[in-house]
């Protein structure tokens, strides 16, 4: 007797992929009024609640559908580190099976989330460990406000997210719809309410969607540099053989233009006798020198089977005086959990690689040692 087969199921949608635009478009199609989304995003992300039968606002057919149709998923905390200093590092389950990290960085007055885009990266930045282990795919928006959410209520009352970096895993721009709503929500009123200014986006210098996002999206920018010659940074970004130097500081100031006093932080990683002498400097000085900037000095992290050093203090100490003495802002990034790899640049959750980077990287290894 052949057994009759179970009904396919019917995935749910997750709320969370959508920011008040989205919502409001869902509602109005289901022939409710658009007010709804704002009622949703308070339920979820000011009051923590999931459960649609607690929503009592809204009516108990709206609230049926929900249930039956609908859902509040977040990736899972599957391992949960805390550093000497205080850092917190969560390595997140998604539903793919694969894994990305987040990271929490308290300071006093304020706490930074230092929050993943995509699974692996689909750039391949030599000094970066994240570029190492490949590229699965993007995160989805309820993936990227999911970090945010798991973070927070993680933390409960002992600590509050007050900023918000794109600077985990992955390049933001890349995933660039995704990532606009989750910062979209990350700013609304009647989700978390985070200040334009305290909500960062990183990029390696993808200039199209950099344009992009100055057309719908008012965050602060912060560009992943790291070079003043289009030959190194070919090699430390490779990105930059698409889009150039010259390309970059252009789209950088016509981001600076949004409002007076805007300024674009540059990130330059310190590598011990590749980008870190005194003519780099001045160069830097010379690239940036119609462009309102911050600098961001980075002290390289380690990770394994790296051939990169990080610069001595003396050389960073240098780098630094000649760049303020120039008038530039700059300032060195704190090393921070550097002692659970929650520092800059060694996030790797645990990809699924799709790009092939992990068998490229190993047959390279292998010529290497023949």
């Amino acid at each position: 007797m052949n057994s009759v087969p179970e009904p396919a199921k019917v995935k749910k949608i997750n709320l969370l992929d959508f920011d008040r635009k989205g919502l409001a478009a869902f509602f109005v199609g289901l022939g409710e009024k658009p007010f709804r989304a704002t009622q949703l995003l308070k339920w979820i992300y000011q009051e923590g609640v999931t459960d649609f039968d607690l929503m009592t606002n809204l009516s108990k057919p709206l609230r049926s559908y929900l249930a039956e149709n609908c859902c509040i998923e977040t990736p899972e905390i599957v391992v949960e580190q805390l550093a000497s200093d205080g850092v917190y590092k969560w390595v997140l389950q998604t539903h793919c099976g694969n894994r990305v990290e987040t990271v929490f960085i308290p300071e006093e007055g304020r706490g930074t989330l230092c929050v993943s885009s995509q699974i692996g990266c689909a750039l391949a930045c030599t000094f970066c460990s994240t570029a190492q282990q490949g590229f699965n795919r993007n995160l989805d928006t309820s993936e990227i406000i999911g970090q945010v959410y798991v973070a927070q209520n993680r933390l409960g009352k002992d600590a509050k997210v007050t900023n918000v970096v794109m600077m985990g895993m992955g390049e933001p721009l890349l995933n660039f719809d995704n990532v606009v709503a989750a910062m979209n929500l990350m700013m609304d009123d009647f989700a978390y309410g985070l200040s334009k200014r305290r909500v960062t986006i990183s990029t390696s210098g993808v200039v199209p969607a950099m344009r992009r996002l100055t057309e719908v999206c008012d965050v602060s920018l912060a560009v992943s540099l790291h070079a003043v010659r289009d030959e190194l940074r070919d090699e430390l970004v490779p990105i930059n053989k698409k889009y150039p130097l010259k390309e970059l500081m252009e789209a950088c100031r016509e981001n600076a233009k949004l409002a007076p006093r805007r300024t674009v932080t540059f990130e330059y990683v310190m590598l011990d006798g590749v980008n870190d002498s005194l003519e780099d400097a001045y160069g830097l000085v010379e690239l940036l020198k119609t462009v309102p900037a911050k600098i961001n000095l980075i002290p390289f992290n380690p990770f394994p089977n790296s051939s990169y050093r990080c610069s001595s203090k003396n050389r960073i100490h240098q780098f630094k005086t000649l760049l303020n003495d120039a008038g530039i802002v700059t300032t060195v990034r704190k090393t921070r959990g550097e002692d659970i790899d929650a520092a800059c640049g060694q996030l790797v959750g645990q990809v699924k690689d799709k790009s092939r980077r992990h068998l490229k990287l190993k047959l390279a290894g292998a010529e290497n040692v023949a």
